[in-house]
């Protein structure tokens, strides 16, 4: 079947977009209208807030909305609210957290909260001249004429740090940038950097246009490219770490020399070879993720800094690393990433003021520790099971359920396989097998057949 274009679907109510797509693309299927309306909200006030918070919206999309408890962080406890499907995730950190929670916890310290933006333009001229006239006028104007931008947030502590012009004409012809820095104090600061690089771009223009040093030719070569606040924040970072005497690192059979020795090699590998680093680091993101999303913020724009981070040298590696010294051994993530903690979602959405609440309605700072916290306990968690039992044990009996309810086992056929697995790996296979031997079938698809 050939689909159609559309036009107007926005303009279109929800019911009529559910209409269209059913009909355009699911061969009529009633039972897609039953599904997507099953996921509404009762609440029709509800429904209609959760609507708004993006465009052609048609249904609501379930996440699993769970709490790592046990979390010592500084010396206080907490629930780390976590937002993910992964079955493995919260699992994970909380055993990371129960275990460092008996060793001192883990410990936060912001490094810096510096968010950066560009003004990225073109220019056909001399450059000392553009040099000059930045550094003697045009640096301050661009501070004057967005005082009624910051006003508000330079009222909060915040506001723009500092002004640079960077010529960039060596990997680009004509190429500059205005880099700004700002401090944007509890909000991610998307919106306030945004509307201040643009106004900076109308003055950066205006005050060369009034300038007898520039040639008319020099002045018509300003062309504006584009005006943006940059998710790479090198100097917004946060740092977590754990840290106890090599000997309380024993694990069963394993002794704690042993251990740290295989965890160590673990994380060095990490840091030399980027197909190790990819997936050692995608377990990072799974924590820090999960947190990320359950209170509000942009989890796209906290992975993109943190891989461009993880290859900040040149090549990708591990964001974690670990060392011994004197006899302790020390396990940390520095981790760039811009947060907030009011604005967006996290004035809107229901689950996310409650997971800040949870959280003793953390500043942006103290969220920052949280996310990278997360980061860290999965990290340690996935190395720890894979230099002593290996990934797959743990990882495959948190997706046993997974598997049981795609065959639509029962509660007590569920019991049954929670029981034989205790002492036994979990494979795809054995799990299959077993279940047509409970059921008395050849095959999955006899059960399929006799439904």
């Amino acid at each position: 079947m050939k689909h159609q274009a559309v036009e107007g679907f926005s303009k279109l109510s929800k019911e009529g977009k559910i209409e269209w797509v059913v009909n355009e693309y699911l061969n009529g299927d009633e039972s897609a209208i039953k599904v997507l309306k099953q996921y509404w909200n009762d609440d029709a006030d509800l429904q209609k807030l959760h609507d708004e918070f993006s465009e052609n919206t048609i249904s609501n999309f379930y996440m699993p909305f769970g709490l790592a408890p046990n979390f010592l962080i500084n010396d206080e406890l907490y629930a780390i609210p976590m937002a993910v499907e992964e079955s493995s995730v919260v699992a994970a950190a909380s055993k990371a957290a129960k275990f460092w929670q008996m060793r001192g916890g883990f410990k936060t310290t912001v490094l810096s909260t510096t968010k950066l933006g560009h003004v990225h333009f073109m220019y056909e001229g001399d450059f000392d001249k553009l040099k000059n006239a930045f550094d003697t006028k045009i640096s301050a104007q661009l501070i004057e004429t967005t005082n009624d931008i910051t006003k508000n947030m330079r009222a909060r502590g915040g506001g723009i740090l500092a002004l640079e012009l960077i010529d960039k004409t060596a990997e680009l012809a004509n190429y500059y940038q205005i880099k700004a820095s700002f401090e944007t104090i509890d909000s991610m600061g998307a919106n306030f950097i945004n509307s201040c690089l643009e106004q900076f771009a109308k003055t950066l223009k205006a005050e060369i246009d009034i300038d007898s040093t520039f040639t008319e030719t020099e002045k018509d070569s300003i062309q504006i490219v584009m005006c943006i606040l940059s998710n790479y924040t090198p100097d917004c970072i946060v740092r977590a770490e754990v840290s106890c005497p090599i000997e309380q690192l024993a694990e069963g059979n394993v002794t704690a020399e042993e251990f740290v020795e295989k965890f160590s090699r673990a994380v060095r590998i990490a840091e030399i070879e980027p197909y190790r680093a990819t997936t050692h680091n995608k377990g990072i993101m799974n924590g820090i993720d999960s947190v990320v999303i359950a209170t509000g913020n942009d989890f796209r724009a906290v992975e993109a800094c943190a891989h461009t981070y993880a290859a900040k040298d040149g090549q990708y590696s591990s964001l974690t690393h670990c060392e011994v010294k004197d006899g302790i051994f020390r396990f940390w993530i520095d981790l760039p990433t811009a947060l907030g903690t009011i604005g967006g979602l996290t004035n809107l959405h229901p689950l996310v003021k409650l997971a800040l609440a949870v959280l003793g309605k953390p500043s942006a700072k103290e969220l920052m520790g949280f996310v990278a916290v997360a980061g860290l306990a999965q990290n340690f968690a996935a190395l720890r099971s894979l230099v002593t039992t290996g990934i797959q044990k743990g990882h495959m009996k948190m997706h046993l359920m997974n598997i049981l309810n795609q065959l639509e086992a029962t509660e007590e056929e569920k019991n049954y396989f929670v029981n034989y697995f205790k002492d036994k790996t979990v494979t795809h296979h054995t799990v299959i097998e077993e279940f047509c031997k409970l059921r008395g079938v050849n095959s999955v698809e006899e059960i399929k057949k006799n439904k």
